[in-house]
């Protein structure tokens, strides 16, 4: 594999740890495939029909067997498709936990409880069982019933009032900023729950929900008002965040955009031929002045290129950098060399070529030494580890309590 370390005999940091990666959609996943790159046995216990995401392909990427949004949230993981609403299912999913380290899941409120589920059954069984559980505003309250989706609580976060023009619509991220934030939330709340269990031996519940995660990262902004008092006021220009001075955002230039942050405003107008911004204050007229001085700017700088005003702002100090779009961004030296993207070949799929890790590690370092898997591919796999005989998967598989691929 494209971009991986060779010695794929060294262990990964988590390997020997077994996780049951029992959610669905993004956020749950997302957080378990950072633990299968880091060497993790990641078991997804999916439906017989196959996990939610399975079946709901992100920009109509359907792909041959799987489709491009499961393929990029499950790879490092052995599937077991299941069906926990029978017994049978429940007995065999009960008899994992026991050789279980981590278990996480993200069910709607109450779901967990009526399956058998929850952390104090589970624990029961194991109790040293770091246990996640993930939800959309909490496990408990007025909202605990809501649905849990990305755009809903971006838009409840107050993050969509920080940037663009005042009398506009606030415009989401074009991301699924708050399923990644809270993906990673839930990776470091495992890390932190299985190295107190490495101290004491003791495991515990973890929960995390999308509105907290989402509040939290605003740390800064949050605080700017809460301790500092100041509103968030959006201006007349789209002005990229109401807490820093102008100018700061994205501009068009002759033939494209460029990004550029907060510079020195005597500077900057010397640079431009823009006689009022020479007497200029930043830390005054930044704030008192910000939609004429972001008018201004923008004025001058879509009189040329955009490699024109990146290489005057390289030289003058200013801080600016291209606006790229992913053809652009996987072109990109440094990328490159970051190692940022990895090719694979997965069986089904293809050759693919995806995000890889966001860390490095120098002894033990992430690799993928499985893609996303189809539902229900290592079902007889799992069962026999945990000691069924062949007569006993085949009548699993019969009943229909299992289910294996094709």
């Amino acid at each position: 594999m494209t971009g991986q370390h060779e010695d794929h005999q060294r262990p990964g940091v988590l390997t020997g740890y077994r996780v049951l990666d029992c959610s669905i959609a993004m956020a749950g996943p997302f957080a378990a495939q950072r633990l299968g790159d880091l060497g993790a046995d990641v078991i997804k216990v999916e439906p017989v029909s196959g996990e939610w995401q399975r079946h709901a392909a992100a920009g109509g990427a359907t792909g041959n067997r799987i489709n491009v949004s499961f393929l990029s949230l499950n790879r490092n993981k052995r599937s077991l498709a299941v069906d926990l609403k029978s017994e049978a299912g429940r007995d065999i999913l009960r008899t994992l936990v026991a050789s279980a380290d981590v278990f996480l899941q993200n069910y709607r409120p109450g779901v967990a409880a009526r399956l058998g589920v929850d952390y104090e059954s589970l624990r029961a069984i194991n109790p040293d069982l770091v246990y996640v559980s993930i939800s959309g505003y909490g496990e408990d309250g007025p909202y605990a019933q809501r649905p849990g989706q990305d755009l809903l609580l971006q838009g409840m976060s107050g993050a969509m009032l920080s940037s663009g023009r005042a009398g506009e619509a606030p415009r989401a991220a074009g991301q699924y900023l708050v399923d990644a934030v809270t993906a990673s939330t839930a990776f470091e709340g495992v890390l932190a729950a299985l190295l107190h269990r490495e101290r004491t031996g003791e495991g515990q519940l973890v929960t995390v929900n999308m509105l907290d995660a989402i509040t939290t990262l605003q740390m800064q902004e949050l605080s700017v008002y809460t301790v500092g008092g100041l509103p968030q006021t959006r201006s007349e220009q789209p002005h990229a965040h109401v807490y820093i001075r102008s100018p700061y955002g994205t501009f068009k230039t002759a033939d494209g955009y460029i990004a550029l942050a907060f510079p020195p405003l005597k500077t900057l107008g010397e640079l431009l031929g823009e006689d009022s911004f020479l007497d200029m204050i930043d830390e005054e007229h930044g704030w008192t002045h910000r939609d004429e001085i972001f008018a201004a700017t923008a004025r001058h700088l879509e009189t040329r290129s955009s490699q024109h005003w990146l290489d005057a702002f390289a030289a003058a100090g200013i801080w600016a950098g291209p606006v790229y779009g992913y053809a652009d961004l996987l072109e990109d030296p440094q990328i490159r060399h970051n190692g940022t993207f990895v090719t694979y070949d997965h069986p089904t799929e293809g050759t693919v070529t995806v995000p890889g890790f966001p860390y490095k590690f120098s002894v033990t370092p992430p690799r993928i030494d499985r893609g996303a898997p189809l539902a229900g591919q290592h079902t007889r796999e799992v069962l026999g580890e945990l000691g069924l005989d062949v007569p006993v998967i085949e009548g699993l598989l019969e009943s229909g309590v299992v289910v294996e691929s094709a």
